[in-house]
């Protein structure tokens, strides 16, 4: 049975359409529909539950706990109160799953990890932390509101007094509803936004307090793919797995090659002989989406790869997406062609993000 998030009824409520993702019950969307969704981000202001996701607690310096080395971002110059993005890789150099790092304190820290890794990532952290460490897993007992788009701030300064203090991937605790909570300047859109981690049984007292405001819309993760997909985001399963590495997913820069991290030899081998296959991103030539599983074929139609994520961008009136391409066919193509046995559709590759008007650091 999937677990639910202390919002389930919420959505329910709503009439959200619900799904199985990661393990969990979620929202896919509401019935306003996903382009209504999207333009709440990409133009107002839009409420996500992320309570699915993982939140794990370490106590203890990042060098004498062990912290820095599961982890592929450096941490023993990271300031308190600000979040790094990063991985935690297995010996191959494959990504068990990427993460994003908060240093609570000198030698305290959260790391928040995806809904669907969380067992298998906490067993990882146990396994190569150190005796000095304490370790906890709040995941069940925190919840995740993200606050997205341009009015995001606007809408919660009455909330959350201080909140315009932060910058982006920088967090604060703030007094939210009587409650001390963690809020960070964070998001998976590519617009300014917040993440909120609030207790778990009072995550519907701070839900109705932000949809009291008539200019936010509830959004579901449907459109959350497309925003991501839209700006050129990594999803776990996606553009990045076990059998996946960064080097491979364009992502070398959250890697920090100067220290030791679990994987490292394997990733600097890779990345010395160059990766088998690499992440490109293409637009098509119509409105067709490119889909999960799909070929990628060279203009000549050699199969030449596959393709990790797709969609049809409302923002940009075209079909998007992302997809490996081996080694071989990746130095001089500009132009590719993706679909399976039944159709082709001709794409031009682009850079990282599609979509360049978001708000992100306003």
């Amino acid at each position: 049975m999937a677990h639910r998030t202390p919002l389930y009824q919420h959505h329910v409520s709503l009439g959200a359409k619900v799904v199985e993702f990661g393990g969990w019950d979620m929202p896919l969307q509401y019935p306003d529909g996903i382009l209504k969704e999207h333009e709440a981000n990409r133009k107002g202001c839009s409420v996500f539950d992320c309570s699915h996701m993982g939140e794990f607690i370490i106590d203890g310096a990042a060098d004498v706990t062990g912290l820095d080395r599961i982890v592929t971002q450096s941490l023993n110059d990271q300031p308190v109160g600000s979040c790094r993005y990063g991985f935690a890789l297995n010996e191959r150099g494959g990504t068990i799953d990427d993460l994003i790092v908060y240093r609570l304190a000198d030698k305290k820290w959260m790391v928040v990890v995806n809904a669907a890794n969380i067992e298998k990532d906490a067993a990882h952290f146990r396994a190569n932390l150190k005796g000095l460490s304490v370790f906890s897993d709040v995941s069940f007992s925190t919840a995740k509101l993200d606050v997205q788009g341009p009015l995001s701030r606007e809408v919660l300064m009455p909330l959350v007094k201080g909140i315009e203090r932060l910058t982006h991937y920088t967090f604060g605790e703030f007094d939210v509803l009587g409650e001390k909570v963690i809020v960070s300047r964070t998001g998976y859109t590519g617009e300014l936004g917040y993440e909120i981690y609030y207790p778990w049984s009072r995550a519907s007292r701070l839900w109705e307090a932000v949809l009291s405001d008539r200019r936010v819309k509830p959004t579901g993760l449907g459109v959350r793919d497309v925003l991501r997909v839209e700006v050129c985001y990594p999803l776990y399963g996606h553009e990045l797995s076990e059998d996946i590495s960064p080097v491979q997913a364009g992502l070398r820069r959250f890697v920090d090659g100067t220290k030791d991290f679990l994987g490292r030899a394997a990733l600097m081998e890779e990345e010395k002989g160059g990766p088998v296959q690499k992440l490109v991103c293409f637009l098509s030539k119509s409105r067709r989406a490119p889909r999960q599983g799909h070929f990628l074929y060279t203009a000549d139609d050699v199969q030449s790869g596959v393709i990790a994520s797709g969609t049809f961008s409302p923002a940009l009136g075209v079909g998007i997406g992302m997809g490996f391409l081996k080694k071989e066919f990746t130095s001089n193509a500009k132009e590719i062609i993706f679909g399976d046995t039944k159709f082709r559709e001709r794409a031009e590759l682009g850079s990282r993000p599609f979509y360049k008007e978001g708000t992100l650091k306003n």
